[in-house]
């Protein structure tokens, strides 16, 4: 990029910062990745040099939570962004660029998922294993919050996207399955939560692999939450099997590392498989506000995906079948024609 776009005034004062204050004058600047906030990603080529600036508008996006956590992940070893320089007033970050291989593509390589995924997991066990002291600062993954999330879904999955109106007794349902479903979150031992662990936060690169990046939103909460944004990912799918084959190997890494899980193994996965729907459900309702009130379409072709984890998981236990049922009753027969109303 020559010149910033001179309607874009925050691109043009990162431009001025980058190349004036920073001493970066010469340099090329372009956009270097799409993100579900409002924080923007531009990719500063110098040379053979590259850096990465974040836009993050004090207005709409803090910086301390990026800062703080970096700090945080750096400190136990992890491969994420180092701050190189920051302008905290007008939300400016200039961060150390580790590169453009995404997970969720390398993922689809022919033998790739096992060394990718064992390398991703041992980086999430360093992250749970690390002592708590300074993570128990971590805001907590409380039941607000998890209610909060899940109440997306019907606000916007349900009502905006697929034009449902549900009765009371339907109402009724969801508030005792958000309950079942936090209750069950908040039962589990605690720990780090990255809370966006999968395919498209994490880089290929060649040394301490991962690259870890989007932590901002990390909180101190339920044990498999990362677990499994990481296995049941909204971007790429894979065989039930072999899910709980990797969820099942991870819950042995953990205890081999003294973490206090107290889970048998069907405990683990019931955890497992309930915190996911927990998080899926949050998803359709996060997925359908990016198109509906931000104007972000390229979220709606993973719906498909996350409604499957929605209703398999719903599927597998006697207090979520309500819900299943209402999948298959009330939602699934609205599902792809609302799909074609909003990608038309």
């Amino acid at each position: 990029m020559g010149q910033p776009d001179a309607s874009d005034s925050r691109l043009a004062d990162l431009t001025r910062w980058v190349f004036d204050d920073l001493g970066f004058a010469g340099s090329r600047i372009a956009p270097a990745s799409v993100d579900a906030s409002f924080r923007r990603y531009f990719r500063v080529t110098r040379g053979p040099d590259t850096y990465i600036a974040m836009d993050s508008p004090p207005e709409k996006e803090n910086l301390e939570p990026f800062l703080s956590v970096a700090s945080i992940l750096l400190g136990i070893g992890l491969n994420v962004p180092v701050v190189l320089a920051k302008d905290r007033k007008r939300g400016f970050l200039l961060l150390s660029d580790l590169g453009k291989r995404q997970y969720l593509d390398e993922l689809k390589l022919d033998g790739a998922a096992d060394p990718l995924y064992a390398d991703a997991l041992a980086a999430l066990r360093v992250m749970q294993l690390a002592d708590g002291e300074r993570k128990r600062d971590l805001p907590p993954y409380d039941r607000t919050l998890l209610m909060r999330e899940m109440e997306l879904m019907p606000e916007w999955f349900l009502h905006n996207h697929l034009g449902l109106q549900i009765s009371a007794a339907e109402r009724d349902m969801l508030n005792r399955l958000f309950e079942s479903l936090a209750q069950s979150a908040l039962g589990q031992p605690a720990a780090f939560v990255h809370r966006d662990y999968h395919s498209r936060n994490l880089l290929v690169t060649g040394d301490n692999n991962p690259g870890i990046l989007d932590f901002q939103d990390a909180v101190w909460g339920p044990v498999t939450y990362d677990l499994v944004s990481l296995l049941k990912d909204c971007y790429i799918a894979w065989p039930a099997p072999r899910v709980r084959t990797w969820a099942l190997e991870y819950r042995e890494e953990l205890l081999a590392g003294g973490f206090p899980l107290g889970a048998t193994e069907a405990d683990f996965i019931r955890w497992f498989d309930l915190l996911g729907l927990q998080r899926h459900i949050k998803v359709l309702g996060i997925f359908a506000r990016l198109f509906y009130r931000d104007g972000k379409p390229q979220y709606l072709g993973d719906l498909p995906r996350v409604l499957r984890y929605t209703q398999d998981a719903a599927g597998e236990y006697a207090e979520t079948a309500e819900f299943a049922d209402f999948i298959g009753r009330r939602i699934e027969p609205e599902f792809s024609s609302a799909q074609e109303r909003a990608l038309a």
